[in-house]
């Protein structure tokens, strides 16, 4: 491992995870900042006016509204966003992109955000104006049944915008990863290789899809870097989700906040909507407020996510390795991802509560240390 990554890895994984947290702080404080002035000076409202005079239709305005607020933010927004997603990559080794390289991935990012954001949005006003007294958990469960169609449709639309898949190339290693999900009874589709050396040197791996679309894809720079019994344990771990139904769980957690959130807006909105001097959700206008509640949301039950993620990711870490019996492998595989990822090992306990949905490095290595292999 020493001829892969630098005697100081430590160091560099602690201070490039210290300017991640503080830009992850930064930028929130700031979309939320951003949001009130943009609602509080009349900004949003004066825009809403403006479009609505020029399109005399009120669903016309909808994707307008969203389109110019969405790209006047991202102007905004943009040197943070353009430090903390390229300089700071490239500061630290582990970007391989260009400038032009990372400005088609912003413009593609950029599109299907938009898209599925106007889906989102258009289904919340057309609800909202027609089931006035139930329109939040109608709402709820519309934004849900989309999270699972977006599930079922991202490897085969989203992710082929960013990567090239191409089949698998070692047979050896596809013949054990198939084994291993036969002997875990989870059925996949195939293991593809995507081209993750083009953009970055980190690596990463994941049993991606929903029904027919499930499969495996394996970042080039793990299969290159990786024995096959570690990438094996690293898979063995992301079939444990299906074997755990940890989906299904996370379904249930994900579909329980949304309905909270949309019932908090339902029963205090009237109060926020008046202070920015609306009358109605309806109001396209007021959207922002709708963003404001978002936001908020997140930052209140993001810790609890995490916590219940973690508690997931260690019982697919237990199941890995008592399917596997790797411990080895799944320690050799722990510390060369850290290091490849940059990835803090021990971080804080605040941090840890505010941040991570996977226990640190090194508490996972405890933990296959201590459980052995005579499980």
């Amino acid at each position: 491992m020493s001829n892969l990554f630098p005697e100081n890895q430590p160091n560099r994984a602690k201070k490039y995870s210290s300017l991640k947290y503080a830009l992850a702080i930064i930028d929130t404080a700031y979309l939320g900042a951003a949001l009130f002035v943009f609602t509080a000076f009349g900004f949003s409202k004066a825009l809403g006016t403006l479009l609505f005079n020029f399109t005399g239709n009120y669903y016309a305005v909808i994707p307008l509204y969203l389109l110019v607020a969405s790209v006047s933010y991202y102007i905004v927004s943009f040197p943070l966003n353009f430090y903390s997603s390229y300089i700071l990559e490239h500061k630290f080794g582990l970007s391989r992109q260009t400038v032009c390289d990372w400005c088609k991935d912003q413009v593609k990012g950029g599109i299907v955000y938009y898209v599925i954001t106007l889906i989102l949005i258009a289904l919340f006003y057309w609800v909202l104006n027609h089931f006035t007294g139930g329109w939040w958990w109608i709402i709820s469960i519309a934004w849900i049944f989309f999270s699972l169609i977006l599930s079922r449709l991202a490897p085969i639309i989203i992710i082929p915008l960013f990567f090239k898949y191409r089949k698998l190339s070692s047979d050896s290693l596809k013949e054990k990863i198939l084994n291993l999900a036969e002997k875990m009874k989870v059925k996949i589709l195939d293991v593809f290789e995507i081209d993750f050396s083009k953009k970055t040197l980190k690596a990463n791996a994941a049993f991606v899809g929903m029904g027919k679309t499930k499969r495996v894809i394996l970042a080039d720079t793990l299969k290159d870097k990786y024995s096959d019994d570690e990438i094996a344990v690293i898979l063995a771990h992301e079939f444990a989700h299906y074997k755990l139904r940890h989906l299904f769980k996370l379904i249930l957690l994900n579909s329980l906040v949304t309905i909270l959130t949309f019932y908090f807006i339902f029963k205090t909105s009237g109060v926020v909507l008046s202070f920015f001097g609306f009358s109605s959700l309806s109001d396209v206008a007021a959207l922002p407020v709708v963003m404001m509640y978002l936001v908020a949301f997140g930052i209140i039950t993001q810790p609890f996510q995490n916590f219940i993620s973690r508690r997931l990711e260690r019982d697919a870490d237990r199941t890995a390795l008592s399917v596997t019996g790797l411990k080895e492998a799944f320690v050799s595989m722990m510390e060369k991802l850290s290091a490849q990822n940059l990835a803090d090992r021990s971080p804080h306990p605040v941090i840890k509560f505010f941040f991570f949905d996977h226990p640190p490095i090194d508490e996972r290595i405890n933990m296959a240390k201590n459980q052995g292999r005579s499980l």
